[in-house]
């Protein structure tokens, strides 16, 4: 690489680096109150990537940054009151946002940037063993941190918070490691995830005083680096970025208007149905998280077309809140037996609204995800792979851009069985799933397909840039060593990639990838084909 192509990839990653911060900016806006705090926090952060982007030439970044400036003055001109189309043109820029820097047709960004987040800290006693475990989590694309002793970890400490900390017990002396997690988690409002570690098994002493010091997990004997991922994965999943989306149905023009501008001036997109035969198409085109509904209409009461949305299935799990003045207990425990979950009585305070919505909203979606997902390795199943596959088409022809879809399979997947056992096989299995989620991008959609078959979609990209990021992948997962005996294990994969042709529906794409994938496992396995 020539010192003008490293110039450039190291201001690309700098531009990447700060609008990461308006994306976590972003997010804790989504978990919290849009308070005026908050929102000059987010100007601040988009003024600071707009600077830096139109210094190092990146327009796409510079773009962005400029719209989303806009749609927070507008903000601004209205007094500081968000509506749902605001909301809306913010939730659609900060994915666009997420998704740049990557594939856009400059090798140098396409995806294997250096790790944007906060490092892991390993602080073991056996040094080889540190080392060999930060040098695999480097494969995961993760950073991490190997501490020789206790001064190192506390100046390391005393200098950045890392996203999350390995500890063994006996770092630097028996039971110091406990000791030292103590010490560092003192004035901490939010608490670090921490995971202890012993070689040996310890007794319960040990395990209530590492519980007490904030240790969320602890291993013994062996830890490796897929194991460790999927745990701090779990213990530091951000909430989700989209907006929770409301429908309100009530015939009430004024009650309407002023549940919306609760909900909006809270970041919730919303909604508004006056007529409440229009709910079904409304439904099928919006797509809510929550009901928000009146119980006494004109021309239907609010449990009677909340029988109507429970009779068709994809709406059943759907949470419905009946909003009323209606203050007889019996007549409200009556209506949350026929459809309802929840019943609020008007007037209602703020803060009251805000939160029963966000918490049914947010109960939903753990609902629904953990319908459409895998239960080993948390990726979509089969068929919502599908379905999103049939999504990112409808966006592709709506908006001109590239899509490719590519399909993976693990090569000698029933040897590994055969010679490890199944647990081994399930952890191979778990691994390439890590392995996608943190090499992949946001915006790309991960299924398993079935055993030990993967689907990606890759919205915005080319079949040709699809190959090249997922044969980079398919080079660093070979490198990654699973503890067993008589011998450590590696395993490979194998990748067929189709890109949507003009005229062509999903079920061809598929069926061309899976000929590219076919044409892969009889070309020698461990490597990638496009159709």
């Amino acid at each position: 690489m020539s010192g003008q192509e490293t110039l450039k990839q190291h201001f690309a990653q700098r531009v990447i680096h700060q609008a990461r911060e308006v994306l976590e900016v972003w997010q804790r806006l989504q978990r919290g109150e849009w308070e005026p705090a908050g929102m000059a926090a987010l100007q601040d952060a988009t003024a600071r990537l707009r600077r830096s982007a139109e210094r190092f030439d990146q327009t796409e970044h510079s773009r962005l940054a400029g719209q989303i400036e806009d749609c927070l003055t507008d903000i601004e001109d209205n007094r500081g009151r968000l509506s749902s189309d605001t909301i809306v043109s913010l939730s659609q820029l900060m994915h666009r946002l997420g998704r740049t820097g990557l594939r856009h047709g400059d090798p140098l960004e396409q995806l294997f940037l250096p790790p944007l987040r906060k490092p892991v800290y390993l602080a073991l006693s056996d040094s080889e063993r540190a080392s060999r475990l930060s040098q695999q989590l480097e494969f995961f694309g993760v950073a991490a941190q190997v501490h020789a002793d206790a001064d190192q970890f506390a100046a390391a400490m005393r200098e950045r918070h890392p996203a999350a900390i390995l500890m063994d017990v006996d770092f630097s002396g028996p039971d110091l490691g406990v000791r030292l997690i103590e010490h560092a988690q003192q004035g901490l409002e939010q608490k670090l995830p921490v995971l202890f570690f012993s070689h040996d098994e310890r007794d319960t002493p040990t395990r209530l005083a590492a519980v007490r010091a904030g240790g969320l997990e602890f291993f013994t004997g062996s830890v490796d680096a897929s194991s460790l991922l999927e745990k701090i994965e779990d213990l530091t999943r951000s909430a989700h970025n989209d907006p929770y989306r409301v429908l309100i149905i009530d015939d009430s023009r004024a009650q309407a208007t002023h549940t919306e501008r609760v909900l909006n001036s809270a970041g919730i997109i919303t909604r508004t149905l006056l007529e409440p035969f229009e709910a079904m198409a409304t439904l099928s085109e919006f797509q809510p998280d929550l009901i928000i509904l009146d119980m006494y209409m004109p021309d239907c009461v609010g449990t009677e077309l909340a029988k109507v949305i429970r009779q068709h299935e994809r709406y059943v799990s759907v949470p419905i809140i009946y909003l009323s003045a209606e203050d007889d207990i019996d007549k409200q425990i009556d209506a949350m037996s026929e459809g309802g979950d929840d019943f609020l009585t008007k007037p209602i305070k703020t803060r009251h609204l805000i939160a029963t919505v966000r918490t049914r909203a947010s109960r939903a979606r753990n609902l629904k995800a953990r319908i459409v997902r895998d239960s080993l390795t948390g990726l979509y199943n089969h068929t919502h792979t599908l379905q999103l596959l049939e999504d990112a088409s409808f966006r592709t022809r709506r908006e001109g851009q590239p899509l490719s879809f590519a399909m993976l399979d693990i090569d000698h997947f029933k040897r590994v069985n055969d010679e490890y056992g199944h647990p081994m096989g399930d952890r191979v299995i778990k691994s390439l799933a890590l392995f996608l989620k943190q090499r992949l991008r946001k915006t790309d959609q991960i299924g398993r397909y079935g055993g030990e078959e993967f689907a990606v979609v890759l919205p915005d990209t080319d079949a040709r840039a699809a190959g090249d990021v997922l044969d980079e992948i398919r080079r660093r997962f070979a490198e990654i060593h699973y503890p067993a005996k008589p011998r450590d294990l590696s395993c490979t994969f194998s990748c067929g990639i189709a890109e949507l042709a003009p005229g062509t529906d999903v079920k061809v794409l598929t069926q061309q990838a899976d000929e590219a994938l076919y044409r892969a496992k009889h070309g020698g396995r461990n490597r990638v084909e496009l159709f």
